[in-house]
């Protein structure tokens, strides 16, 4: 059944629909989530951005932990006759769809946080079209994409709300992003340095490796703004869309780095770790410096998304 399906979008093939798959699975990709989330967290509400950013992050950690257990070859690794597209995007094993759990964790959670009908209907659109588009694509059976559906929604339901309450415990959330913020870095660079080294599965662990670093980045900068920072989201449309404009193009910058660093697994480390630590931590800390950001009213609230 599954080849059946994977030899009928195959048999649809055609530029347009090329296009159109490209297109879609484009929304399941990392520069999508990490370019959001930073707008929800520099002008918009840090307590959801942490929530959202938390929910994919274990989505996508759970999802990794799967492929690397079960280890499950690609439809074009297995059918001579299907040629696989956008292969770039094909890391890693392929049960469950990284793309879709990433997808449906992300807009669930967007559209949980948003409460607006038009919203949630445009949310479900894009997890459907990027589940179909791996399908189309070749890169994923369709128990694949079921799989990371099921994973996506399943967790941003059991743990968004968790990490918004969270949120409010600024001791408890301290010592979490701490935690996970040494622990996801001391892991990435763990994995960083035995994959070149032939001691692990490349295939299984590279990815993890660079959610470890994400992660890690991610929560030591959530940990500085909690301990030192306390920045408010807060500002003036002028200053928001240049506050949000500076830090995107730094962040692509990081990412977009690759190709002038030397080949070398742990370099694809500092790049997931720098950008998880610049969105969280070092932008806000330089920004207030700026004064593109000001510090939290004591008894005030940051503004909400």
């Amino acid at each position: 059944m599954q080849i059946a399906i994977i030899r009928f979008f195959d048999s649809l093939a055609n530029p347009a629909l090329d296009f159109i798959g490209e297109f879609f699975t484009f929304f399941g990709e990392d520069t999508v989530f990490i370019l959001a989330i930073a707008f929800i967290l520099w002008c918009g509400s840090k307590k959801k951005g942490f929530a959202i950013y938390s929910t994919l992050l274990t989505s996508l950690v759970a999802m990794s932990i799967l492929k690397a257990l079960v280890r499950a070859p690609r439809p074009f690794e297995v059918l001579q006759d299907i040629k696989g597209k956008r292969v770039q995007t094909a890391t890693g094993y392929s049960f469950p769809s990284g793309h879709t759990t990433g997808a449906a964790s992300f807009y669930s959670s967007l559209a949980i946080t948003m409460r607006k009908r038009w919203l949630s209907i445009a949310c479900g659109f894009l997890i459907l079209m990027v589940a179909v588009s791996r399908m189309y694509l070749g890169v994923h059976w369709p128990l694949d994409v079921a799989a990371g559906l099921i994973l996506g929604v399943g967790i941003t339901i059991v743990t968004y709300d968790l990490f918004l309450k969270l949120y409010d415990d600024r001791v408890r959330l301290v010592r979490f992003a701490m935690a996970i913020g040494i622990g996801g870095t001391l892991g990435a660079v763990l994995l960083a340095l035995l994959i070149p080294a032939g001691l692990v599965d490349a295939t299984a662990f590279t990815d993890p490796m660079k959610l470890l670093s994400l992660a890690g980045g991610g929560c030591l900068g959530f940990t500085l703004d909690q301990v030192r920072l306390h920045y408010a989201t807060t500002g003036t449309l002028k200053v928001k869309a240049f506050r949000y404009v500076f830090g995107v193009m730094v962040l692509m910058l990081v990412q977009g780095s690759k190709p002038f660093l030397p080949d070398h697994l742990f370099f694809s480390f500092v790049r997931y770790a720098v950008t998880g630590f610049w969105a969280t931590g070092l932008y806000p800390m330089l920004g207030m410096q700026l004064r593109l950001w000001e510090g939290e009213p004591l008894f005030g609230k940051e503004e909400v998304v």
